[in-house]
């Protein structure tokens, strides 16, 4: 026998507790619950987003995890170790965690170095350095000793993240942190800030209510409604699987047809629509986005082919057509049901109102859920 047989196993190493965790929270005001059992863990390097409307809950779960308001119920980890629950709480200077808010609240009076380096402890030697260090990063060396209002929006936004990240933090919270950007410099320092943060390896919590902005930057995704989250994954699954109707109209414009089951079928303008699972009587919300609903310009002026792959053409008549830019957006009026339904063609396609045309669907890409009539 080898002494490769005979050597004992080491046992594994226990896996690593989340850089932050949160555990059933609870906040309740003025007999409202704002927060309704709220649980989530972030590890090391991961962007989670928490995204909904305004008044779900987002950044009072933000303000909590932070130390500035306390919940009525749940508990709250760094690193597996509790900071806070309804009775211990770990004062918010102690927690390790880094904050960067939408109006980037940089002293007016400080140099951007100094304003960098305002959370920092230690020799001057090892501040600077650190200072020097971000600032190279966020590419603003030359703005070493200019002050906040010599600096763009851009520039400024870029001045707090870098000294949110100065003095290391283990967790990054982010409020709205874009939105007091020009729109066209967003998505580039969105990109800038997401390379940076996972240089780094801090775990971010991000509060937004823009999906293009949770998308782009999240690796998990919370969706958030009164209170609850009511779905939670990668942005990809959550477009693309989303829980109900209502979350996929978070994340883009959508078209319903509704409808009513008989015997696991629910008939539409374009056929017949597997429906398993729902009782007959059901009514159905058939759930498809524009870019999904397509214009049959093979068959335009002629009657429908009953051998298309995506079921019974139906047809619709244009409403009105509206150039986007990438895109052109064009409405029409069922003549079915009398439904008005949006398609996406890319480029410029304006017909006329009053232009019939058959449109055929992605079934693939279309979701069936309970009608929220």
């Amino acid at each position: 026998m080898s002494l490769a047989e005979t050597a004992p196993v080491p046992p594994a190493a226990p896996p690593e507790p989340p850089r932050l965790e949160v555990q059933n929270l609870t906040r309740i005001f003025d007999g409202q619950v704002v927060l309704d059992d709220v649980s989530f863990s972030i590890p090391a390097g991961q962007v989670t987003c928490l995204l909904g409307p305004s008044g779900c809950g987002k950044s009072t779960t933000l303000r909590i995890v932070a130390g500035v308001d306390m919940q009525d119920a749940g508990k709250i980890f760094v690193d597996g170790a509790l900071v806070c629950d309804t009775v211990f709480r770990v004062p918010p200077e102690r927690r390790a965690i880094g904050l960067m808010f939408q109006d980037f609240a940089l002293f007016p009076h400080l140099s951007v170095a100094e304003n960098v380096a305002f959370g920092l402890t230690g020799p001057r030697a090892e501040k600077r350095a650190r200072v020097e260090e971000l600032l190279a990063r966020v590419r603003l060396s030359r703005h070493i000793d200019s002050y906040p209002h010599a600096l763009s929006g851009g520039e400024q936004q870029r001045v707090a993240l870098a000294r949110a990240l100065a003095p290391r933090p283990r967790i990054l919270l982010m409020d709205e942190p874009f939105s007091g950007l020009d729109e066209r410099l967003r998505d580039g320092i969105r990109d800038e800030t997401l390379a940076l943060l996972k240089e780094e390896g801090t775990a971010v919590l991000l509060v937004t209510h823009e999906p293009h902005e949770a998308m782009r930057m999240a690796d998990q995704i919370l969706l958030m409604r009164a209170g609850k989250i009511v779905q939670r994954g990668a942005p990809y699954n959550l477009y693309n699987a989303p829980a109900d109707r209502a979350a996929a109209a978070f994340f883009s414009d959508i078209n319903v047809i509704k409808g009513r089951v008989k015997g696991a079928l629910t008939p539409t303008p374009f056929g017949d629509f597997l429906t398993p699972g729902h009782p007959d009587g059901t009514e159905i919300d058939i759930v498809i986005r524009p870019q999904h609903l397509k214009i049959d310009f093979d068959r335009a002026g002629r009657g429908p082919n009953p051998t298309v792959q995506d079921g019974t053409p139906a047809r619709g008549v244009v409403e009105r057509a509206r150039f986007m830019g990438r895109e052109s957006l064009v409405e029409f009026r069922m003549e079915a049901n009398g439904e008005v339904l949006r398609a996406t063609v890319p480029n410029v396609f304006l017909p006329k109102p009053g232009t019939p045309m058959w449109l055929m669907i992605r079934r693939d890409r279309c979701f069936v859920f309970p009608s929220q009539r």
